[in-house]
């Protein structure tokens, strides 16, 4: 009997898409697939060009498919996430702002991206390498598995060699459905609207004689395909004549004037044009699921047009959704050496691998989301353990305990996390206070919870470690907190009675309170006893005259303890400063 898709109790956007890809796997082979054992793999596909720093937006294109593909994984199929990098794609343009990179690099602008050196310092051989190094090691953090493919590979080695002529003999078919497109106009930019994807930045603006685009015609008529040259290595060339019986191919470089006629049947120095070459590798691999940005969404654009030219070599379009930007909160502070766009590395420097999966597992491809550098990132924490802990007690609802499990592991198992999951804002407060000193972070932290005291910073790593990488790289010098090293003689001394009321009471609960529970509840209840009202009494109870009271309170307390306004939660800066301290800071 045919494999039914195995449905799921769940209604996540990741159930209904594995669903689908399970059900189109099984139409591509009908009468082929009988049991889940000898079903065909099913090929999923993202493609990344490691032309600069590969970014956060890009990593929705990756996590679409391996989510959907270790989603059919759990179902105990077979799943194939191909990352097609589009490393022998032309050196577009000098990105800016990447270190060890000035505007001396122009001169290899239309070499591919393999033969452009490396950054200044870099160990990597090439450009593509080295921007391709750190999206692996980010995507083995995030637990993605997944087969690479280097573009510069499979063409150099002549691997799509029957791909190329096969697309060169039907060079009239697919000119006919280019032409389609061709006379009509672009629709205007949205305000808003993501970026073009760099296959279609390079069709935009075109390589040469012949555009990146969709090829164009030359001497030779319509022709899809583009040398390197032989001289330069650019692809500023334009072909002058073919020859189909023999594959004989001259072309001529106008960047440097050299020319030479070659077998293309032997050559393997040149590429398809991109809207050429992408409905290729979907035949070639037999690509069931790719997702593809907003930009494909235009008419003429590379993912419309390679729906119909899929069909010459033979192939399928793949199914998919269109996914929406993923903007930054607290980009502003980003290091200009990363050129302003964070990458995943960055994002994983500053956050667990399962929060950063549950973002773009929690949303669906078409809904834009933000990834957090600035002060957002620890209302994220605190809505990740809220949700920790509604699946550990049972009362998550279905879909966010499907994405909360998409979130912590794979079909190949739960990725490492934190012992302790101590709250983010709290270990960013203390990696603040402490500034560096792991000892003293150690005793305050031990200081939480004295009934279950923390007896190793291990137990609190990762997530400690990430904080305070926060701490340190995104948090503006004069918003860091540095405690005083002697008491405001001026202030106490200028001190109403109310006033001192108010530190006196403080003062004689520490000792008792001594916990982050403890203190919580000293530093809010003095304001309610000073009121008249017990320490225990719930908003509800009180009128709304106590919150400002309590502001006035805090604000005191931090001007005293830190020189300003604001500052971390108060029962964490009092631990974090120690009870000795404290008593000198107020005036005890």
């Amino acid at each position: 009997m045919p494999i039914v898709a195995q449905s799921t109790e769940t209604t996540d956007w990741v159930s209904r898409f594995a669903d689908e890809v399970i059900e189109e796997s099984e139409r591509r082979a009908p009468g082929k697939v009988t049991s889940v054992a000898t079903a065909p793999v099913v090929v999923v596909a993202s493609g990344l060009s490691p032309s600069g720093p590969i970014h956060l937006g890009n990593l929705r294109e990756v996590m679409t498919p391996h989510l959907v593909a270790d989603e059919i994984r759990r179902r105990g199929h077979q799943v194939r996430h191909l990352i097609s990098w589009d490393d022998y794609d032309r050196y577009r343009k000098v990105p800016a702002g990447v270190a060890g990179v000035d505007e001396s690099w122009a001169e290899h602008i239309g070499k591919p991206l393999t033969s452009v050196p490396a950054p200044k310092g870099s160990s990597h051989p090439n450009w593509a390498e080295h921007f391709k190094a750190a999206m692996v090691e980010s995507l083995a953090e995030l637990g993605v598995e997944f087969d690479g493919i280097s573009q510069t590979e499979q063409y150099t080695s002549g691997v799509y060699r029957e791909q190329i002529l096969h697309a060169i003999r039907h060079r009239a078919d697919i000119d006919a459905i280019l032409d389609q497109y061709r006379t009509k106009k672009a629709p205007a930019k949205k305000q808003g609207q993501k970026p073009v994807d760099e296959a279609e930045l390079e069709a935009a603006e075109g390589s040469g004689a012949a555009g990146e685009d969709d090829g164009s015609s030359t001497a030779a008529g319509y022709f899809p395909y583009k040398p390197y040259c032989g001289n330069c290595e650019k692809d500023l060339t334009s072909v002058t004549s073919y020859d189909d019986d023999s594959t004989e191919l001259t072309y001529a470089c106008t960047a440097c004037g050299f020319s030479e006629t070659v077998r293309l049947e032997e050559f393997n120095r040149g590429k398809l044009v991109w809207k050429v070459d992408w409905p290729m590798r979907w035949a070639y691999e037999g690509v069931v699921f790719e997702p593809s940005g907003v930009d494909h969404s235009s008419p003429g654009s590379s993912f419309q047009v390679g729906g119909q030219i899929v069909g010459i070599f033979g192939g399928k379009q793949p199914i998919g959704p269109m996914y929406a930007f993923v903007g930054i909160s607290g980009m502003a502070k980003m290091s200009s050496s990363k050129g302003g766009v964070p990458t995943p590395a960055d994002a994983l420097q500053i956050m667990e691998p399962q929060l950063l999966r549950w973002l773009y597992a929690r949303r669906r491809p078409n809904q834009s989301f933000k990834v957090a550098f600035d002060q957002e990132i620890q209302r994220l924490y605190d809505e990740w353990d809220r949700l920790d802990a509604k699946v550990a007690d049972g009362s998550a609802l279905p879909a966010d305990v499907a994405a909360h499990a998409r979130a912590v592991g794979t079909a190949a198992g739960e990725l490492p996390r934190t012992p302790r999951p101590l709250p983010y804002r709290t270990l960013a407060s203390v990696a603040d206070i402490t500034a560096g000193h792991e000892d003293q972070a150690l005793r305050i932290l031990s200081e939480l919870d004295p009934e279950q005291p923390l007896t190793s910073l291990d137990e609190a790593r990762p997530r400690y470690d990430k904080a305070e990488a926060w701490i340190n790289t995104h948090v503006p010098a004069d918003q860091r907190t540095i405690v005083r090293g002697e008491p405001d003689a001026e202030l106490l001394k200028s001190l109403d009675e109310a006033s001192r009321q108010s530190l006196r009471l403080l003062l004689d609960g520490l000792a008792d309170h001594w916990s982050l529970d403890g203190l919580t509840h000293l530093v809010y209840g003095v304001p309610k006893v000073q009121a008249g009202f017990s320490a225990d009494a719930t908003p509800k109870e009180l009128p709304p005259e106590i919150k400002t009271a309590q502001r006035s309170f805090f604000a005191l307390l931090y001007h005293l303890l830190v020189g300003r306004d604001t500052g971390p939660r108060l029962p964490t800066l009092l631990l974090a400063v120690g009870q000795d301290r404290v008593r000198a800071l107020l005036g005890d």
